[in-house]
């Protein structure tokens, strides 16, 4: 029997729907002979405008090794090989969740490196695409078009999808065009594939292939479930074990690279393993699933509650995780500085619960250039009592330092309009023409900058 290898489709994912206060379902609206007969296809009529196609181009460096016996020939750059650039192409789907911004949420293997990213809308109709941010970790992307008349998907709470709930798979396979294929959830909070750092994923049959990646996976109220983003099968061909990723994670992920431009994950600070019934029997718990923990790290949001090593996570948020990957990819799509509750079993087998707030995975900036290209060359960091922006760190001979902006400067204002934090400053200058002034604390002077 041939062994089966994980493949990860190359493909995109847009959805937009306009949902009414009664969101459209599978019902029973044709006649054969007097006889009424199911049918997604009301359902579907609403939901697929919102899926769409993305294309990409661009070029990557690939290495040339140069053969032992020419080495000569070349030097010693021939000892390093040759760097040649080359022209790629690739499609996906993607999943328009914002009709009005135009924000469409895809899989970051999609347009990783793309130069050129084109939305192509269900009628036909062709847009570039802006880049608004992507996680490679969780392989997120979200990026955003300036379009009226679009359609979107209202997002599901997929902590509330079951096995057995029905799934309906949408994407552009192989780029053959819109398809629609369906099936059930097989499984829920699936990690250990190794496809992704941080997993979490819901398992269906639903065929998905190649091109299906950043495709959407909906309930039968036409409500998102998930992100398609990858498949395990031989040669990359469809068994009926397809993943996505939650629409719960997927929301979190998108909120953060929306206020920030990026993913600020949150750490809780355990370090530990899944428990099996071995560690059970050992450690005499009275459980035989969640994440056992084996360490606490010193000054940690875990410490700080007074989660203890040996103490088994069973809950996030009153929801079951099952093992530490999956209390792992839970808590890595959850933003720094968000309260968690975290329930935990103790030795004696008593269950507790406690309130914590995550804290910074790492100290992570945005790329000023990402909110308005007149700023490129300086990082942006929300100011730690929410007053406003910092700005840690601008390169020389940039735009923004010809602009007069400084490392240590504090951002509070546009145009005379208080600004608290990126997500307000992004909203504000994404209206403003070419020329614009930036209030700025410089030490105990208050200034504008004039940008043009």
């Amino acid at each position: 029997m041939k062994k089966l290898s994980l493949i990860v489709s190359t493909a995109l994912l847009s959805s937009s729907i306009a949902l009414t206060s009664l969101p459209a379902s599978a019902n029973l609206p044709f006649a054969v002979a007097g006889e009424t007969l199911p049918s997604l296809a009301p359902m579907l009529e609403q939901v697929t405008p919102a899926v769409v196609l993305i294309s990409v181009k661009g070029t990557h460096e690939v290495k040339n090794n140069v053969p032992e016996a020419f080495k000569f020939f070349f030097g010693r750059q021939g000892n390093r090989g040759q760097q040649q650039e080359k022209e790629f192409r690739g499609l996906g789907s993607g999943v328009i969740v914002d009709a009005s911004e135009g924000y469409i949420v895809t899989n970051n293997h999609v347009i990783a490196e793309a130069d050129e990213i084109i939305v192509t809308l269900k009628d036909g109709r062709q847009l570039e695409a802006k880049k608004i941010g992507s996680d490679e970790y969780s392989d997120i992307a979200l990026l955003q078009i300036d379009h009226e008349d679009l359609t979107e998907i209202k997002l599901a709470d997929s902590d509330n999808i079951r096995v057995g709930d029905f799934a309906i798979a949408i994407g552009s396979p192989f780029g053959l065009g819109q398809t629609v294929t369906s099936g059930i959830v097989s499984a829920l909070g699936r990690t250990g594939l190794n496809i992704e750092n941080y997993e979490d994923f819901i398992q269906t049959d639903a065929a998905i292939n190649s091109g299906n990646s950043g495709g959407a996976l909906v309930n039968l109220r036409g409500e998102l479930i998930g992100i398609n983003t990858a498949i395990l099968g031989p040669s990359g061909g469809n068994v009926g074990i397809g993943f996505a990723i939650p629409s719960s994670m997927v929301n979190n992920l998108v909120s953060q690279i929306i206020e920030f431009g990026e993913v600020r994950r949150g750490m809780l600070g355990v370090q530990g393993r899944s428990v099996t019934s071995d560690i059970a029997k050992a450690m005499e718990l009275e459980t035989n699933q969640g994440g056992f923990v084996e360490q606490v790290t010193p000054g940690s949001a875990a410490e700080e509650a007074g989660i203890k090593a040996g103490d088994v996570i069973t809950k996030v948020n009153g929801k079951a995780v099952k093992s530490f990957n999956e209390l792992r990819g839970k808590i890595g799509s959850i933003g720094a500085g968000k309260k968690v509750k975290i329930t935990v079993i103790r030795k004696d087998g008593k269950e507790k619960t406690y309130k914590v707030t995550l804290k910074k995975s790492e100290m992570a900036n945005v790329e000023a250039e990402s909110i308005h290209r007149m700023l490129e060359g300086a990082k942006l960091e929300n100011s730690s009592n929410s007053q406003g922006i910092d700005v840690p760190e601008v390169d020389k001979s940039s735009p923004a330092a010809m602009a007069g902006l400084r490392s240590g400067d504090l951002i509070i204002g546009v145009n005379r309009q208080r600004v608290n934090n990126i997500a307000e400053l992004r909203a504000i200058l994404k209206k403003q023409d070419n020329v614009f002034a930036l209030n700025v604390i410089r030490g105990n002077s208050s200034l504008f900058l004039m940008i043009r």
